[in-house]
């Protein structure tokens, strides 16, 4: 049977099925904002679905908030964003989003001053903060400082390990010569469901950061990370809870110096997104931004994270190739992954270089290779209502 095809998809929500990638696939209503980045996912307890971001008129200033999106389960569409945050004198960035035990989600974000006259980036007046939701994402309280160092970044949401611990992986902007190339990671942990939390330094960190933290076993963790030189993927493990790390060492996939999201599926692979491209001549110690953010890949690991035979482009932007035209596709950046109960893989980014984000879903399956038999872009729900 022949379903209708869509030339393009619309900033509406809908999910329609893209059989060319064999994935489910919808662009996100705006809210009206002209910019949106580093969206974050997470499924609630009865299967409905967050997706945050920032959103406003550009990263760093005083009108980028956090907004917050919903997919009741078994819909076919994305509802309207609603607001989260909305302080007028700090940029609301890197929201992660986490379903806490007093049953309330919580958006965590980052908020950081204005820019400043000689100052374009004030990541280094940063501090974290949180927002709850008591109805599902509806609607949001108050915020809450949780770390009011200045500096203090973040983008992994809060994992809880198989002990109880939990463990939120930060890094530390300073004011510098050198800018961000700088940056250490640390990690915040807490043994009382976020009543009290201290902090673990990673070693020799500097430049490595967004950790992105996967239970590999019992106690054995291992941390993701960005690179500031644009080089590789960095990794860094922890034997004991978090409550040490080894010194990070690059991975075989190469990063642009731009935001990378892992998890530990169900069946035990570790999977990874990121744009695997990296600059030509990486400096170490020194920040390098090579500007191409795409393709959007997925990896695919079965020895813990230490070689990735399985990797998908699960976006190919504009579908330019080759090192004179690649440039040519938009930006597609900053993917954040998702489990969900049943075992799909949920994916979103920032789209068509921050004009909004898309949504993707899929199987594990279909990362390794496995083909649908569907025909052209086709809505399910619309399908079944004719």
């Amino acid at each position: 049977m022949n379903y209708p095809v869509l030339s393009t998809l619309n900033w509406d929500g809908t999910i329609w099925h893209d059989s060319t990638m064999g994935v489910d696939a919808a662009l996100l209503p705006t809210g009206g904002y002209p910019t949106a980045h580093a969206p974050a996912l997470l499924e609630l307890p009865n299967g409905d679905l967050l997706c945050a971001w920032f959103a406003g008129s550009y990263e760093g200033s005083a009108d980028i908030h956090i907004i917050c999106s919903r997919l009741p389960k078994g819909a076919g569409q994305w509802e309207a964003p609603v607001e989260v945050s909305g302080d007028p004198e700090r940029s609301e960035q890197n929201p992660s989003l986490f379903y806490g035990p007093d049953q309330a989600v919580w958006a965590i974000y980052t908020a950081q001053l204005d820019r400043q006259p000689g100052k374009d980036n004030m990541q280094f007046t940063s501090q974290i903060r949180c927002q709850k939701s008591t109805d599902g994402g509806k609607t949001w309280g108050e915020y809450e400082t949780l770390f009011a160092r200045e500096g203090s970044f973040c983008r992994q949401a809060i994992q809880i390990l198989s002990n109880g611990r939990w463990i939120f992986g930060n890094w530390l902007c300073t004011d510098s010569e050198e800018g961000l190339s700088g940056d250490p990671s640390v990690f915040q942990i807490s043994d009382d469901e976020g009543k009290t939390w201290r902090q673990v330094d990673m070693p020799n960190s500097r430049g490595r950061v967004h950790p992105t933290v996967v239970e590999l076993d019992n106690g054995h963790l291992a941390a993701f990370m960005r690179s500031r030189e644009a080089d590789f993927i960095y990794r860094s493990d922890s034997y004991d809870w978090g409550d040490s790390w080894t010194e990070p060492v690059p991975t075989p996939i190469p990063n642009n110096n731009s935001s990378i999201s892992a998890i530990r599926l169900k069946s035990g692979r570790v999977a990874i997104a990121c744009n695997p491209t990296c600059t030509p001549d990486p400096q170490p110690g020194k920040a390098a931004w090579p500007g191409l953010r795409c393709p959007v890949a997925v990896a695919l690991s079965e020895d813990g994270g230490k070689t990735f035979p399985m990797i998908r482009w699960m976006e190919r932007g504009e579908g330019f190739m080759g090192e004179e035209n690649r440039t040519n596709n938009q930006q597609y950046e900053y993917p954040s992954l998702m489990q969900s109960e049943d075992g799909t893989i949920h994916l979103a980014y920032a789209a068509h270089t921050r004009l909004g984000v898309k949504y993707l879903h899929f199987t594990e399956e279909d990362v390794m290779g496995k083909k649908r038999e569907r025909v052209g872009l086709y809505n399910p729900t619309a399908a079944q209502s004719k």
